[in-house]
C-alpha cells in the first residue's frame, strides 16, 4: 500500500474540517445553527402576526370611538 502524497493529505484534511462545520452547521438532530435560526424566524413571524391583530383590533377600536363621539357632538 502506498502513502498518501502531500496533496491527497491535505485534501482529507480539508475535508475532515468541512465535516466539522457541517455538523455545527446543521447538528445532530435538531441541534443546529440552522435550526436555531428557522425557530428565531418562525417566533418573529408570530410576533408580526399579533403586532398586526392588535394593530388591526386598535383601528376598529378608533373607529368605533370616533362614530360614538360624532354621535354624540350631533346631539
Amino acid at each position: 500500500m502506498r502513502m498518501m502524497n502531500e496533496f491527497e493529505a491535505q485534501v482529507l484534511s480539508d475535508l475532515s474540517m468541512l465535516k466539522t462545520q457541517m455538523t455545527g452547521l446543521m447538528g445532530e438532530g435538531n441541534g443546529g445553527r440552522l435550526a436555531e435560526l428557522e425557530r428565531r424566524m418562525e417566533r418573529h413571524e408570530q410576533n408580526w402576526q399579533r403586532a398586526k391583530g392588535f394593530a388591526a383590533a386598535l383601528s376598529v377600536l378608533l373607529a368605533v370611538l370616533e362614530v360614538a363621539f360624532e354621535a354624540w357632538r350631533r346631539r
